[in-house]
């Protein structure tokens, strides 16, 4: 009998699984914590990312918006739209290349990144009260390195050369 791939000879999950079914654990974490606060600002948890993202990078175009959130682009839109209906962002064409829009914070939405922000960070100081700075930075590069492996292999898939494969 062979193992597949998934299975240690002896049938026990292979660490490369147990590692990941740790970062959909991490995953659901991040993403309950994320829906605590939007929560408690009474905004949608995907809004206050863009929230995040537009006070951390200044002014980005929608395709940005959507790369880094790692969303189609429909669904930036709908993000970056819902929060231009409540005054939070704005729109502009811009200077350099009149075909892309520009999306930045308006006031009301830098103050209301800025709440975002206090009430993340609050919860972080308290996640992670009792970490060392050692350990911190070591958890750091750890994910840094599974976020590239990941990506790396990601965007092998997703090459032109092996579109082919999805077909």
């Amino acid at each position: 009998m062979t193992s597949s791939p998934s299975r240690t000879p002896s049938g026990t999950e292979a660490p490369a699984v147990t590692l990941i079914s740790a970062l959909q654990s991490l995953s659901r974490a991040q993403r309950e914590a994320a829906a605590r606060i939007a929560h408690e600002l009474d905004w949608p948890r995907s809004g206050v990312a863009v929230l995040h993202l537009l006070a951390k990078c200044g002014p980005v175009s929608l395709t940005d918006i959507a790369a880094h959130l790692r969303v189609d682009l429909s669904v930036a839109s709908r993000q970056v739209s819902t929060l231009a209906d409540a005054g939070y962002v704005v729109r502009t064409v811009d200077a350099d290349d009149r075909r892309v829009r520009t999306v930045d914070l308006t006031e009301a939405g830098r103050a209301f990144a800025a709440e975002a922000a206090v009430q993340y960070t609050n919860m972080i100081d308290r996640a992670f009260a009792a970490w060392s700075p050692e350990d911190l930075d070591e958890a750091t590069r750890t994910l840094d390195r599974l976020v590239d492996t990941i990506s790396a292999d990601t965007a092998h898939r997703r090459s032109p050369q092996n579109q082919q494969e999805f077909a």
